[in-house]
């Protein structure tokens, strides 16, 4: 799928893109709410704000329409609160996997907006090097992947509903796609979506806006 036809895709949330194949298994990844902001707690502690949790209801009626049979969330609190809340939506009860957690910034200060930008502009600018936190983009990328198939091997039936984190969710995207993954990690917002068809992992759309 080019670019063009991707972001078109995401401009109807809530609606099936052209293409749809209702046989065809989906993996649904989400980008979690948007957190309470505390620089003095690691971002890997924080959870949902009270906004974050309202603006969450927002993806309840576009996923319904992939009907997801499984949701598997991030060990991070704001991915397993966003988890929770589409689990009652949909009837279903979250598991969690440690692997689909963000990329690892446990060693980084609290930076201005600005400079944080910079460096993940740098991140998936130089893959290969360790230029931010513990993981280099690459083995972010390798470690979610690995994460992802695994999830899929323990569930080999239905739509599988992955709640997730902008930067690892971007790598992945972007691997499976000709998006730009610094382009999709500043456009996406909290909360947004793209949903994938299995076994190929085709990108079929990319929400990076709910109304």
């Amino acid at each position: 799928m080019d670019r063009r036809s991707a972001e078109r895709l995401g401009q109807g949330a809530g609606r099936r893109p052209s293409g749809y194949d209702a046989a065809m298994r989906k993996l649904i990844l989400v980008k979690h709410g948007a957190p309470r902001v505390d620089p003095d707690t690691p971002s890997d502690q924080w959870g949902l704000s009270d906004e974050g949790r309202a603006r969450c209801q927002a993806l309840i009626e576009p996923l319904r329409a992939y009907h997801p049979d499984v949701i598997i969330a991030s060990t991070e609190p704001k991915a397993m609160e966003t988890a929770e809340i589409l689990g009652i939506a949909f009837g279903l009860s979250a598991g969690a996997l440690e692997g689909l957690r963000e990329h690892d910034r446990s060693n980084v200060p609290h930076l201005n907006t600005r400079e944080f930008i910079s460096y993940v502009e740098l991140f998936f600018r130089r893959s290969s090097q360790t230029v931010l936190g513990m993981e280099s983009a690459a083995q972010a990328l390798r470690r979610f992947s690995s994460a992802v198939n695994e999830a899929i091997e323990l569930h080999p039936q239905g739509n599988l509903l992955l709640v997730t984190h902008g930067t690892v969710l971007a790598l992945y995207l972007e691997s499976h796609s000709d998006h730009s993954g610094f382009a999709l990690w500043r456009r996406m917002s909290l909360p947004s979506y793209a949903v994938m068809e299995l076994p190929g992992k085709q990108v079929i759309e990319v929400v990076d806006r709910l109304r």
